[in-house]
């Protein structure tokens, strides 16, 4: 029998995959990292499950995740947001998202990539965790409370300790597959990248 980190629970298709083949996998694509960005927000308050379900849902309402197209989204794109059930429809994250792009493009200005900028706080090597139980997985850490702080300086909001901890837990910045999953190793041991 397969183990895995005990957070996924054992019965969703759609945990275990995500599980199995994207969480903890270093990221360096910027349309994927700033997806998870915005997903991760919208997560606040509610379960990643909910999130994953509805992700489909948010790659059509957003465009495909296209930060430039997001950054000049208008009062009334915000209104066809927030009647689309396929989403969360909540005004200040989706305001939030809007807001976060253009932080996100800027940044891309000035590094090159945002990529470039994120990794730059791990000197490009993900930080690997050592954990035998989910219990023992912090919520938040030094280095999330850093990126959280530079972010937050910069006008992004929903960007917050806790959400940027499971934000570089998902891509890959650190390695928190507890030591007994099979992932620990494949993350911690391969040069992995997701496009």
């Amino acid at each position: 029998m397969i183990t895995r980190c005990d957070w996924i629970g054992f019965t969703d298709p759609c945990y275990i995959h995500y599980h199995d083949t994207e969480w903890g996998v270093p990221v360096r694509d910027d349309r994927h990292l700033f997806e998870m960005l915005i997903l991760e927000g919208a997560q606040a308050g509610l379960s990643w499950l909910t999130i994953l379900k509805k992700r489909e849902n948010y790659r059509t309402a957003y465009d495909s995740f296209d930060p430039e197209k997001i950054a000049s989204y208008t009062d009334k794109k915000i209104q066809v947001l927030l009647a689309n059930p396929g989403i969360v429809r909540n005004q200040r994250k989706i305001e939030a998202s809007i807001r976060n792009a253009k932080v996100f493009l800027e940044i891309q200005k000035e590094f090159s990539s945002f990529s470039s900028w994120l990794w730059g706080f791990v000197n490009g090597v993900p930080t690997q965790g050592n954990y035998k139980t989910l219990n023992e997985v912090p919520v938040t850490t030094e280095l999330s409370a850093t990126i959280s702080a530079a972010l937050k300086k910069r006008g992004m909001s929903f960007v917050g300790p806790t959400i940027i901890q499971a934000y570089i837990q998902a891509v890959g910045l650190v390695n928190n597959h507890i030591t007994s999953c099979f992932r620990f190793k494949e993350c911690a041991g391969k040069n992995l990248a997701l496009k």
